[in-house]
């Protein structure tokens, strides 16, 4: 009897009585490698869900397990133990041929390097895991790409190859080749570590904003507070183990810099009016030495939140 008589339902579990839907499941899951004699315990006991058009972060340092859940939730690697449900799909038993297949149908990925084909111009490279769905016809596949290219702003570079692209236009072309199977989840493994703060905050912006307009969940492994002050909710993994959950918000510096740039400002309108040289320069000091004590404890951050 087929274990899979449904092998990939694209819905969710539904709302019951008000619950949330759910698109990744995560129980009591670990991970472990044998290096040598030794088993290394990658996850340990992991249990996560992930809601329907969530913006989640999963947040550690390096080394810490992060990439391994990504992964796991991605299906590209398999748990020592636990389950994981992708929508309605359990992941354990299937065959690489199904797991490629629900990857596919249900799941984008978009890569710190980009892993664009360079031989590909923009539009190949969005259009190519659509020559995977035999069902879309040659005309269908090309009404996608545009739509998609055009979304994230690139319909004028199609033709173009990632070598003729910035780094933010290659990560442009990659988030519109993870849209293009209109999964329910992109995964985003340190999508601005290879770009400038600028760029990368663009990229952001434009990721959230598809998540808002088309309800795409996106799920990160990240340490980068931009990406985790954007998040809907952050978790963090620490030597394998999920050990905080909830909305975690840095202190924005704008705040702090604004009032130092109004100061700046009376102390130069007082500077032609009133004050002495010596007392000018005294202020200046002291502005100067305020700049470079700001910090504000802890419990003085914004949106705070976390479940530890």
């Amino acid at each position: 009897m087929d274990p899979h008589p449904n092998p990939i339902d694209p819905t969710p579990n539904g709302v019951r009585g008000g619950f949330f839907v759910s698109v990744v499941r995560i129980e009591n899951l670990s991970k472990t490698y044998t290096l040598g004699k030794e088993a290394i315990g990658a996850l340990k006991q992991i249990d996560l869900t992930v809601r329907d058009g969530e913006f989640l972060a999963i947040a550690g340092p390096s080394g810490s397990g992060k990439s391994t859940l990504l992964n796991m939730i991605g299906c590209i690697d398999r748990p020592t133990s636990g389950s994981i449900w992708i929508g309605s799909n359990a992941v354990a038993g299937r065959t690489p041929d199904e797991l490629a297949d629900l990857r596919l149908r249900m799941i984008g990925f978009i890569f710190q390097t980009f892993n664009l084909l360079p031989v590909l111009s923009a539009e190949e490279n969005v259009e190519y895991p659509l020559l995977q769905m035999k069902e879309l016809t040659r005309g269908e596949r090309r009404k996608r790409v545009a739509h998609y290219l055009e979304v994230v702003g690139l319909e004028n570079q199609a033709r173009q190859r990632p070598n003729e692209l910035s780094g933010g236009q290659r990560q442009r072309v990659a988030i519109a080749r993870a849209l293009a199977t209109r999964p329910k989840i992109v995964l985003a493994d340190e999508p601005t570590a290879n770009l400038d703060h600028k760029t990368g905050s663009a990229i952001l912006q434009l990721m959230k904003q598809i998540n808002q307009a088309e309800k795409t969940t996106f799920i990160f492994s990240t340490h980068d507070p931009s990406v985790m002050d954007m998040a809907d909710r952050v978790v963090e993994v620490n030597d394998g183990e999920l050990t905080e959950q909830g909305i975690f918000k840095t202190w924005d510096v704008r705040e702090e810099l604004a009032l130092l740039e109004e100061d700046f400002e009376k102390l130069l309108v007082r500077a032609f009016n009133e004050l002495s040289a010596d007392e000018l320069a005294r202020q200046h000091e002291h502005l100067r030495y305020y700049t470079r004590k700001i910090h504000r404890p802890p419990d003085e951050w914004a949106d705070q939140t976390l479940v530890r």
